[in-house]
């Protein structure tokens, strides 16, 4: 897996696009128990060269219910953005996930896990391409159905501060589907 990490580290493959220059971040070992498809590290990640150190990162921990020392422990939570670097910034938020690196990338990664518990596939893009058949079509309803997808799946809309208006417009997901998830992941993490 470290060879792996630092092989990831190193990519270029998509530099002239990017607008700040290439910086994979991504985390993990074999014996992670959780992983979190995400969408694509912001600019701060990108500057501080750490994945969810943002409003949207405190939002997720506070959804997962776990502490820092928790969520950065690559045993418990490896970290698999679809695209690795930070897109730029679009009309209405960042780019979409460059596409070259969830190809090029993902199964080489899923192939050196050895025993994933639960896997959480935050955002439209994540769930595209991990839900695909199954998807409900959208990303409320893969949310709202999130039971359809155990135990391998967990669909999660992302915790921007852009999605505010989602969440107030979607109650039932901090009532019903916030107080599964943190049991879960307190399961998960229980295990030895």
């Amino acid at each position: 897996m470290e060879k792996l990490l630092s092989e990831i580290r190193e990519c270029t493959v998509c530099s002239e696009h990017l607008p700040l220059g290439p910086r994979p971040i991504v985390a993990g070992t074999s014996k992670s128990k959780i992983v979190l498809v995400s969408q694509a590290p912001g600019r701060k990640a990108h500057i501080h060269h750490k994945a969810w150190d943002d409003p949207s990162g405190r939002k997720l921990r506070e959804w997962l219910g776990v502490t820092d020392e928790e969520f950065y422990n690559p045993d418990n939570f490896a970290i698999l953005p679809m695209g690795f670097c930070y897109p730029g910034k679009g009309k209405t938020g960042d780019l979409p996930p460059r596409k070259e690196c969830a190809p090029l990338w993902h199964e080489l990664f899923w192939n050196n896990l050895e025993d994933v518990k639960l896997t959480l596939v935050i955002g439209k893009y994540a769930q595209d391409r991990y839900l695909k058949n199954f998807s409900k079509g959208n990303l409320t309803e893969n949310v709202a159905n999130y039971q359809e997808f155990f135990p391998k799946f967990f669909p999660l809309p992302h915790p921007s501060p852009v999605n505010r208006f989602w969440m107030a417009k979607n109650p039932w997901f901090e009532s019903d589907v916030l107080p599964e998830l943190k049991e879960r992941v307190k399961q998960t993490l229980e295990v030895g």
